[in-house]
């Protein structure tokens, strides 16, 4: 079952653009009592003050969706799915609580002419359509670091290279009002040495060498690339912390 399939079941709801989900509190109340009571029975479990009837609704709802399991002693578990995604969950203010989003960035260089180019990206999807920046990728569940660079290299660059973990970027964007609008960790990837035919399109974007000089002169572009170049330059792993706005447009 796909983790979606169970967030539609057990009554969790998406909010607006924020893609915030939320919980039904009186099942988020049997998840928080099961993570300190491994295996209660259902008297014990029912802590809402709802009546039997309508507790056991929420209660079916979450054995039918795989979080929650009976027992042959008439008790109630988590199962292992049910036990990570209680695992997110704020036993104090009985919601999901949303995490910063995982992902590569790729500083990808060769040599041209006598001088250093890097592998520029201009994005062709939403959000920020237009803007020009590194290659970046999302971690897949249970996927290793540089597995990650190496499958996003070789989909959207059709190029293998050698790599080296540089550091990690943190970079959270704000609208001018001061919500946020992504959170995200960047493991930062210098890639050299690279070899094979540039894709130099493909579904979302285009690829473009491009001199530390021509992207300074971008006008619509990431912030931070620079800072991103100069720990690829660093002996050592280093960590940025950086918090940008953009209005709605820029967005």
């Amino acid at each position: 079952m796909r983790f979606t399939s169970f967030l539609k079941g057990a009554g969790l709801t998406i909010k607006s653009m924020k893609l915030e989900i939320d919980i039904h509190p009186a099942q988020a109340e049997i998840l928080s009592v099961l993570i300190f009571n491994p295996n209660p029975r259902f008297s014990d479990l029912n802590q809402t003050g709802l009546g039997s009837d309508h507790f056991a609704f929420h209660l079916k709802r979450l054995q039918d969706v795989g979080l929650v399991e009976k027992t042959n002693q008439q008790t109630y578990r988590l199962t292992a799915i049910g036990k990570e995604f209680a695992n997110r969950l704020d036993t104090d203010e009985k919601v999901i609580e949303r995490q910063a989003k995982l992902g590569v960035l790729l500083v990808i260089t060769r040599p041209h002419n006598g001088q250093t180019q890097y592998l520029v990206q201009q994005r062709l999807k939403q959000p920020f359509y237009g803007y020009h920046g590194f290659m970046t990728g999302k971690i897949r569940w249970g996927e290793q670091v540089l597995d990650t660079a190496k499958r996003e290299l070789a989909e959207e660059t059709g190029l293998t290279g050698r790599l080296r973990l540089a550091g990690v970027y943190h970079k959270t964007d704000y609208s001018p009002a001061g919500d946020i609008l992504e959170d995200k960790y960047f493991y930062v990837v210098l890639v050299t040495a690279v070899k094979g035919d540039l894709k130099e399109a493909f579904q979302g974007g285009k690829n473009f060498w491009m001199t530390t000089e021509q992207i300074n002169g971008l006008e619509v572009v990431f912030e931070g690339m620079g800072e991103a170049i100069a720990m690829t330059e660093r002996d050592k792993m280093s960590f940025i912390e950086r918090r940008f706005t953009y209005t709605e447009s820029e967005y």
